[in-house]
């Protein structure tokens, strides 16, 4: 278990730092004291208690973790960015009896009258407030040590049940792959609520004996309706962090920063990082490739909640830009007669209602269709449910065509459309360097994409575009929190605008 590792490396070097927050360190000798701490607290509880972790980034989140952990006791991490519809539904989906968080007055209205006792608990020194509530009958699955919940893509996310052994095996698979030691530095920039930060993140890194750093969302550029990315620069640098994961957006936003006139300065501070993962949705070869300019070491990877988090990853030894790597070691995969993507290892074990019931010798459908070349490094084509059929009857996988808009200058999203269509509509949105250097007849534009269109078969061309009134972001609903287009929200808002293009253009 994740414990044993810590109480290992509390013996071997207790002094060392194991957590770093914004107002208190952690040793691995003060860490494992207390998560025995907090163990002795959650043991009152019956069990049958499901506990709800809704935190700020910090050690008090990862003492609380391991300690459910340490207890056999099911916890439900809580996105600070789910609505409080999400959120409700979250805490009843999962049958949770008792919550612990630092954002009362926002748990107060979302509990209501579900509320049978509030008080306040200390974990790692910090006053939580603690509620207990009603218990909702909800059937899970054996062995569930985790009910982890979707980036909000609809109203009602899903609960993914995890086992501790899935994410341990996940978790040591990365710690093995990145080559982790003591010597590693984690900046958590991403929500513990997130499984890839709480699991490749923080017990890869715990694993190896690193030191974890902990800041709160507004520390790390996460303040207001905009990303700060200075302010994950400023945390970089302070944590003087070796490795950290980030999402496209993130890493878009960290290089275009590391490439204004102060590049080499940017690129010199940022000289002790020495592994960027990089996931949660595709990334185009141009950023990685323009990553690689700056001597930004990135790697992308792939992973799906329902394995745990991580499946296939790049590294400094097997790397293939334009991939999501080869698999981690306890992993296999092949795909289906459709070019489906089927995974073995680490699976979960049902969603909360609905145990899993995987086809054949344990092969789990992921959704997505790609592909593996010959040297085992995997590439994905796009989310099977994506897929649309063109009135000449092709299927057609919208983010193969969407990526390679993005290469293309002056586009920073695109969202591509054609169902029984003769052609393609893409919605795109522009830069703010391109908007601000080039005139507004989109003349340059125009031509890349029929550039573009001559390398493309005739069923994935580009019919006609338009420009987005704003770019697709989570505040307006158009983008997951993890950078995935939501597309039916993209489409209610251009609707009228697309079938305006079909019902007046015709095929270029």
């Amino acid at each position: 278990m994740i414990h044993s590792a810590i109480i290992q490396h509390a013996r071997q070097a207790p002094d060392r730092v194991a957590l770093h927050g914004l107002e208190s360190t952690l040793t691995y000798g003060m860490l494992n004291a207390c998560i025995i701490k907090a163990s002795i607290h959650l043991a009152k509880f019956a069990d049958h208690t499901r506990i709800a972790i809704a935190l700020q980034n910090q050690p008090a989140w990862v003492v609380l973790d391991i300690a459910a952990l340490q207890l056999n006791l099911p916890q439900v991490p809580l996105p600070a960015f789910f609505s409080d519809a999400q959120l409700q539904h979250a805490i009843q989906d999962a049958g949770v009896n008792v919550l612990i968080t630092d954002q009362a007055a926002r748990y107060d209205a979302i509990l209501g009258d579900r509320i049978i006792h509030k008080t306040t608990t200390q974990i790692a020194d910090v006053e939580l407030t603690e509620y207990q509530l009603m218990t909702v009958d909800t059937p899970i699955a054996a062995n569930t040590a985790k009910i982890t919940y979707t980036s909000g893509t609809t109203g009602a996310p899903k609960g993914v049940c995890l086992s501790q052994q899935a994410m341990l095996q996940v978790a040591q698979a990365i710690q093995s792959s990145v080559k982790l030691t003591p010597n590693d530095h984690h900046l958590c920039v991403l929500p513990l609520s997130t499984l890839l930060e709480n699991v490749a993140g923080v017990y890869a890194s715990l694993i190896a004996g690193a030191t974890v750093h902990l800041y709160p969302a507004e520390q790390v550029g996460f303040a207001g309706v905009n990303f700060d990315v200075k302010k994950l620069f400023s945390a970089l640098a302070l944590s003087q962090a070796s490795t950290v994961i980030l999402i496209p957006e993130l890493l878009n936003a960290l290089i275009k920063l590391c490439e204004t006139e102060a590049a080499h300065a940017y690129a010199t501070a940022l000289i002790h990082l020495r592994f960027i993962a990089v996931g949660g949705a595709h990334v185009s070869s141009a950023l990685l490739h323009r990553a690689g300019a700056l001597g930004l070491p990135v790697y992308e990877g792939y992973g799906l909640s329902e394995s745990a988090s991580v499946v296939t990853l790049n590294t400094p030894e097997a790397e293939r830009i334009g991939s999501v790597g080869k698999p981690l070691p306890h992993i296999s995969m092949c795909v289906a007669d459709d070019n489906e993507i089927l995974v073995k290892g680490s699976n979960f074990l049902g969603y909360t209602h609905a145990p899993a019931n995987f086809e054949g010798d344990g092969w789990m459908p992921t959704g997505d269709i790609g592909y593996c070349d010959a040297d085992g490094f995997w590439f994905l084509q796009g989310r099977k449910k994506n897929m649309f059929i063109t009135s000449f009857g092709r299927n057609v996988s919208p983010e193969w065509i969407e990526l390679e808009l993005r290469h293309l200058p002056g586009v920073q999203q695109a969202c591509v459309f054609g169902e029984a269509k003769p052609w393609n509509v893409a919605v795109i949105t522009l830069s703010q360097d391109f908007i601000s250097q080039k005139s507004t007849d989109n003349t340059t534009l125009a031509g890349s994409i029929a550039a573009l269109n001559e390398q493309l078969p005739d069923y994935a061309r580009i019919g006609h575009w338009l420009i987005s009134r704003d770019p697709f972001s989570v505040d307006n609903g158009q983008l997951t929190p993890n950078g995935r287009l939501k597309r039916e929200a993209i489409w209610q808002s251009y609707q009228h605008n697309i079938e305006a293009l079909y019902a007046e253009k015709e095929y270029l």
